[in-house]
C-alpha cells in the first residue's frame, strides 16, 4: 500500500495547477484533469519591520518576530504590530480571473492592503483565511502590505495561555486565481466541498457530497458538478453527478448529492490508514468546459465512544494512546517548515502514538494530512483557553474560530473530536455564567456544523469534576496532574474510579497528565517525593517514574475513551522559569529541538510500539557519587539479561515492560550491558557510569 499524503503545495503551469498531491504521486491524481486554478506561492520576496518605524529587512516565510525572544524567559517577548510587504506580479494572461489572497495562519489579527486598498481583516491566529482582491489586482506589479498584530486584544481568543503567542506570518501565503465560476473560497477558509459519511458498512458506503458554488460573473450560468472517488492505487471506485445547477449572476448556492461505493476499504487507524481522494469538478453544462476542481481526502470509517468500554473504530475496541503537541520549535517559534511537522510525526509514530490532541489551537493544514496518513485519531480544539471577555465581540470571535476549524478540517478522516475549550474559569471564578453560556453555544454550533463527530471539553484540575462547564460537550476531558501539581501519581486511578462510579454515563478522557524533566538534571527519585513544579530541580528520573505509574493505571481502566499525555515535545512558554530552563515548559518526552528522546519516551515506546525496545534508563546520569542504585530497563522483550562489568546480575524484577535490578557500583568506570531477544532478534544496550572516589 502507498501510505501517501495530500499536500497543499502545487506547481504552477500556465493557467492550470498540477497538484503535487502525495509524497509518492499516485496515478489517480496525475491522470485526473488538472484543476483550473492557478496557485502562486508567496513565500519569498518579503520585507519586514516591527513597529511603525525602523528599517525593512528581507525575510522569507514562514516567519515570526518572536522566534528567539518568545522562548528565553522573562515574559517580555515583543507583542505588537509587525509589517510585511512585497511586490505581487500578475501576468496579462491571468487578468480577468477571480483572485484570492490565502493565508494559512497569521498570529493574531491581520490586516491586508493591496495597492493601497484595505482588502480585509482577520482576527484569530490559527486558521486559514482568504480575501477576494479581484477588483484591485491589476496586470503588472502590485503592492501588497500586511499588518500582523500579536498584542493583547480583549475581543480575540485566546486572552492568555501557558504558551507563547508567536507573532507573524508563520504559515504559507499564496494567491489563488480561479474562473469567475468556481467552488466557493470564502466559506470560512474551507475547501467549498464537504463530504458527509451517511452510511459505512463492510459491503457498501454512501457519501453525501456538498459543493458550495459561486458565480462571480455578470451572466447566469448553468453548471454540472461531478464527484470522482479514487483509491490510493489510482482506481476509480465511484463517480456521480448532481443534476445541472443554475447560478444567477453574482449568485451563491450549494448542491448536495450522494455517491455510493461498493465493498469499501476502510480507514482503520494505524492498522490501515487508507485514504481515498474525492475530486469534485465544476463544468459548464452546455459545453463541458472545466471551470474548477477541488480534491479532498476521504477516509471511510465509523467510530463510537462508550462510557463503559471506551473508544471503538469500525466496530472494534481501540485504546487511544494519545499525546498533546504544540507546533513550535527551538529557534523558530511557530515558523516551522513542512519537514519539522514530518519529523514530529515520525517521532510520534516511533513511540507508538495513535491519537493526537492539537493543544490548544488548530495547527498547520499539513498536520491533518499527516494524521490522516499516519492513522491517528485527532482531537483538535478552538483556542479558547483560561479566560473570557464578557463582550459580544469576544463571543462572536470564538464562534468564528470554531466554525473555521470545522469547515477547514471537516473532510479529514483523522479528525474525530472537536474541542470547545480548555481549562476555563481557573483565573476568573466570577465569570462562570458567561463561560457556561458560551460553552453551550459552542456545543450547539458543533451539532449544527457536524452531525458525525462529537464535541469535547477539557476541565482544569482546580475545578470540580462535575463542574457545570463539563456538562455542555458530549465528551468530558480532564487535565490531571497527580504527582506533579497535587498529590502523588498513584492517586490517579482512585480519582478516575471515583468519577466513573459517581457518574457511570459520563464519557471520560484524560486530556493532560505529566511532569517536567530536564535531561541535564539527575538524581534518586521517588513517587512519594515529587519535585517542586515551579522549582529549578526537575530530574529526568522522576518524570520517567511518574509515567510508568500512569501507564499502568490507565491500562487497567478501559472506560477511559482516550488519554493524551502532556506533552510530546518541550515547548515555549516565555512566562515560565523552572527546571533550569527559562521560557520552556519541560514536560515533553522529547526536547524542544527534537534532539533527545527522554527516558519516558522509551517507556511509552516499550508499551505501545511494535518495534523492538531495549533501553537502559538514567543513561545521562553518567557521574555518580553513591555506589548503591537501581538499574531500570524498558523493553517489550519477555526477559532481559543484565551484566555489570561483565558479571551477570541474574533475573531482575519485571513489572510490565519495566525491568529493574539493585546494583552496587565500583569506584571508577562501570559498564552496564542489557541484552534481550525481541521479535526473534537479539538486541543490546550499554551505558557507562563513573563512580567518584570517596
Amino acid at each position: 500500500m502507498v501510505n501517501a499524503r495530500f499536500s497543499r503545495r502545487q506547481v504552477v503551469l500556465g493557467a492550470a495547477a498540477v497538484p503535487l498531491a502525495w509524497s509518492v504521486l499516485p496515478r489517480a491524481v496525475s491522470a485526473a484533469p488538472s484543476p483550473m486554478r492557478e496557485q502562486v506561492e508567496l513565500d519569498t520576496g518579503w520585507s519586514f519591520r516591527f513597529g511603525e518605524r525602523g528599517d525593512w529587512q528581507r525575510i522569507r516565510l514562514p516567519h515570526s518576530w518572536n522566534a528567539r525572544d518568545g522562548q528565553d524567559g522573562g515574559d517580555d517577548y515583543r507583542r505588537g504590530a509587525g509589517w510585511y510587504r512585497r511586490e505581487l506580479p500578475l501576468s496579462a494572461e491571468s487578468a480577468g480571473r477571480r483572485a484570492f489572497l490565502e493565508f494559512d495562519g497569521a498570529n493574531t489579527t491581520t490586516d491586508v492592503w493591496l495597492n493601497g486598498v484595505h482588502s480585509g481583516q482577520h482576527s484569530g491566529g490559527y486558521t486559514r483565511f482568504r480575501f477576494d482582491v479581484t477588483e484591485v489586482l491589476r496586470p503588472g506589479a502590485n503592492d501588497l502590505l500586511v499588518r500582523v498584530d500579536n498584542g493583547e486584544n480583549p475581543d480575540v481568543a485566546p486572552l492568555s495561555a501557558d504558551f507563547t503567542f508567536f507573532g507573524g506570518l508563520y504559515r504559507g501565503v499564496r494567491l489563488q486565481l480561479t474562473d469567475p465560476v468556481h467552488l466557493d473560497l470564502l466559506d470560512h477558509g474551507g475547501p467549498g466541498v464537504y463530504l458527509r459519511q451517511r452510511e459505512v458498512r463492510a459491503d457498501a458506503a454512501t457519501v453525501e457530497v456538498t459543493a458550495k458554488l459561486a458565480n462571480d460573473s455578470e451572466q447566469a450560468q448553468h453548471v454540472d458538478v461531478r464527484a470522482t472517488i479514487i483509491d490510493d492505487d489510482g482506481r476509480v471506485v465511484a463517480e456521480e453527478s448532481a443534476p445541472a445547477v443554475s447560478l444567477a449572476a453574482g449568485g451563491r448556492r450549494q448542491c448536495t448529492f450522494p455517491v455510493h461505493i461498493g465493498s469499501p476499504r476502510l480507514w482503520n487507524g494505524r492498522a490501515d490508514p487508507h485514504v481515498h481522494r474525492v475530486q469534485v469538478q465544476l463544468r459548464e453544462a452546455e459545453t463541458g468546459r472545466p471551470l474548477d476542481a477541488v480534491t479532498e481526502p476521504l477516509g471511510l470509517r465509523t467510530f463510537a465512544v462508550s462510557p463503559s468500554d471506551g473508544f471503538s473504530l469500525n466496530g472494534e475496541p481501540l485504546r487511544l494512546h494519545g499525546v498533546n503537541r504544540h507546533q513550535d520549535r527551538r529557534g523558530k517559534g511557530f515558523a516551522v517548515h513542512d519537514g519539522d511537522h514530518e519529523q514530529d510525526f515520525a517521532l510520534m509514530r516511533e513511540m507508538g502514538v495513535n491519537a493526537l490532541r492539537t493543544a490548544h489551537y488548530p495547527q498547520d493544514p499539513l498536520v491533518y494530512d499527516l494524521a490522516d496518513s499516519a492513522g491517528f485519531a485527532v482531537y483538535t480544539e478552538v483556542p479558547w483557553v483560561n479566560e473570557i471577555t464578557d463582550s459580544a465581540a469576544f463571543r462572536d470571535n470564538v464562534k468564528q474560530q470554531l466554525r473555521e476549524l470545522i469547515r477547514q478540517h471537516y473532510n479529514h478522516p483523522s479528525v474525530l473530536f472537536w474541542g470547545i475549550g480548555n481549562e476555563l474559569g481557573f483565573h476568573q471564578t466570577d465569570k462562570d455564567p458567561q463561560i457556561n453560556a458560551l460553552l453551550a453555544e459552542l456545543a450547539e454550533l458543533v451539532r449544527t456544523e457536524d452531525l458525525e463527530r462529537a464535541s469535547a471539553y477539557a476541565n482544569v484540575l482546580k475545578r470540580a469534576d462535575d463542574d457545570p462547564f463539563t456538562e455542555h460537550a458530549e465528551l468530558s476531558g480532564y487535565n490531571r496532574y497527580e504527582g506533579w501539581y497535587e498529590g502523588t501519581a498513584d492517586q490517579f486511578g482512585q480519582w478516575a474510579d471515583s468519577l466513573h462510579a459517581a457518574d457511570p454515563m459520563r464519557k471520560i478522557a484524560v486530556t493532560e497528565y505529566g511532569a517536567g524533566a530536564n535531561i541535564d538534571q539527575h538524581g534518586p527519585a521517588s513517587l512519594a517525593a515529587p519535585p517542586v513544579p515551579d522549582g529549578q530541580w526537575h530530574p529526568e528520573e522522576y518524570q520517567a517514574l511518574l509515567h510508568e505509574s500512569f501507564i499502568a493505571q490507565i491500562d487497567e481502566r478501559p472506560y477511559l475513551w482516550g488519554t493524551f499525555l502532556w506533552n510530546m515535545f518541550d515547548f515555549a512558554s516565555d512566562s515560565r522559569d523552572e527546571g533550569a530552563a527559562p521560557g520552556i515548559n519541560d514536560k515533553g518526552l522529547v526536547t524542544h529541538d527534537r534532539a533527545v528522546r527522554k527516558d519516558a519516551f522509551h517507556c511509552y515506546k516499550a508499551h505501545w510500539s511494535d518495534e523492538a525496545v531495549l533501553h537502559i534508563t538514567s543513561r545521562r546520569w553518567t557521574h555518580r557519587t553513591e555506589p548503591d542504585t537501581t538499574v531500570r530497563v524498558y523493553s517489550n522483550a519477555e526477559s532481559v539479561a543484565l551484566t555489570l562489568n561483565g558479571a551477570p546480575l541474574g533475573d531482575g524484577t519485571r513489572d510490565g515492560r519495566v525491568f529493574s535490578w539493585p546494583v552496587r557500583l565500583r569506584p571508577g568506570s562501570n559498564v552496564l550491558t542489557a541484552q534481550a531477544e525481541v521479535h526473534g532478534s537479539v538486541h543490546t544496550d550499554e551505558v557507562t557510569w563513573q563512580l567518584s572516589q570517596q
